[in-house]
């Protein structure tokens, strides 16, 4: 029996731009003629191994009519890696100046309201204490940040690094597309069975070879370690100068613990948010980190109630 597939409520257009040199492909919902300075436009961000459709459904669940453009990251979705042996922090940053500087999509010289989730997030929030000016609203989704780190962890950080670099990345293939989305509902057991089949032909593509298998649309260079070092004076220091109020959403069942252990508490986490000037929270539930497949309804209301 064939699985439901999700049937979007808006249509995404899907664009390609040129950023720093690469192929970007983004998903535009509306256009620039929907911007009021009461709704500016909504940039959204995906996280690590995740693509810009990651948001059809919250997105869906907007009652609103708003421009609305959401970007694959360099080396995910159909965005072009570039070739590069690992992924840098400053990298990303400079892909999101650039395109809210890009002079085709209506942005630039524009404030808008940006989203992160996941690693989008931690990026958001880096890039808002930067570039504060730019930023009427943000909004946090899961973006914890890193474990701290101490120069004296810097010498393995490398060596480890080195080392993986003279093996070929590899992601898993999958033998089927019901493959692709049996395992994102592994990954997620809150998702759906329609939005899986939906997500699972944005998430992956057929390979290019005879093998009929489906190869996950990421970079498997992005599993390489990264040797920087996680710096969080740093990281505060850019989320002090912070200016626009900040949405902070999580879902009921992330526990930290079981990604970072004993070396990052959440009392920790709750420290370094402690420095952002203005901040809202809320909980969703029954929720867990994917919290914008979990519960788009829920999470667009809070998305409206914060934006005006």
């Amino acid at each position: 029996m064939t699985a439901p597939v999700y049937k979007p409520r808006r249509s995404a257009r899907s664009l390609f731009v040129d950023l720093r040199g690469l192929r970007y492909h983004l998903l535009a919902w509306g256009d620039a003629s929907l911007v009021t300075p009461e709704r500016p436009p909504l940039v959204l961000l995906h996280g690590w191994m995740d693509v810009a459709a990651s948001f059809q459904f919250m997105v869906d669940a907007l009652e609103a009519e708003r421009y609305v453009i959401a970007a694959d990251w360099r080396g995910f979705g159909l965005s072009e890696a570039g070739g590069s042996d690992s992924y840098w922090l400053p990298d990303y940053l400079g892909d999101l100046d650039t395109l809210l500087d890009h002079p085709e999509l209506g942005l630039a010289g524009r404030s808008v309201d940006l989203l992160g989730h996941s690693m989008g997030g931690n990026v958001v929030m880096l890039y808002a204490g930067i570039r504060p000016e730019r930023i009427r609203r943000l909004i946090n989704l899961e973006g914890f940040g890193m474990p701290a780190t101490v120069p004296e962890q810097a010498p393995k950080r490398y060596r480890q690094w080195l080392d993986e670099l003279k093996e070929p990345a590899r992601l898993k293939p999958y033998d089927s597309l019901a493959d692709v989305a049996a395992r994102l509902r592994k990954t997620n057991p809150l998702l759906p069975e329609d939005k899986a089949a939906w997500l699972a032909p944005h998430w992956s593509r057929p390979r290019q070879d005879e093998s009929g298998q489906w190869q996950i649309l990421g970079d498997p260079a992005h599993k390489r370690v990264n040797p920087q070092l996680y710096r969080v004076d740093e990281v505060l220091a850019c989320w002090r100068q912070i200016a626009a109020p900040l949405l902070w959403v999580q879902g009921d069942g992330t526990e930290m613990e079981k990604w970072w252990g004993h070396r990052y508490p959440r009392s920790e986490f709750e420290t370094r948010l402690a420095a952002v000037p203005k901040v809202e929270r809320h909980v969703l539930a029954p929720a867990g980190h994917m919290l914008h497949h979990d519960q788009p309804e829920a999470l667009a209301r809070r998305l409206e109630s914060f934006l005006g």
